[in-house]
């Protein structure tokens, strides 16, 4: 079992950066990988980037180049630092433990409980 528990979010202005943090509790055996997705209104939740427990780290191209996920061992946080914020990257933000394989991540069953971030224009 394992327990997901983000912080940060909030409102900034196009153009600002945001960071949110996941602090992880309890373990899965099967998990080597993390990830943040994010739902924006009235559409399906979607993967934006993970990493792997070896620092592999991938993302997806909406966020490329302004997005970056890291991790912090000793704390056992994973965070998204978010730079050059667009109006459509205005959604509710999950993180994520699962399976990375071959490139591939997997979503496990282990959600954090949502941040809201809004970038207005």
């Amino acid at each position: 079992q394992v327990q997901l528990v983000q912080s940060g979010g909030g409102l900034v202005q196009a153009g600002g950066s945001l960071r949110l943090s996941c602090a992880a509790s309890g373990s899965d055996k099967t998990i080597n990988a993390k990830a943040w997705y994010r739902q924006r209104p009235g559409k399906q939740r979607e993967w934006v980037a993970h990493i792997s427990t070896g620092g592999t780290t991938n993302y997806a191209n909406s966020v490329k180049g302004r997005f970056t996920v890291s991790r912090d061992n000793a704390k056992n946080t994973v965070s998204l630092q978010m730079d050059s914020l667009k109006p459509e990257d205005t959604a509710v933000y999950y993180c994520n433990a699962g399976l990375y394989v071959n490139g591939n991540y997997y979503p496990g069953n282990y959600w954090g409980q949502g941040t809201q971030v809004t970038v207005s224009s």
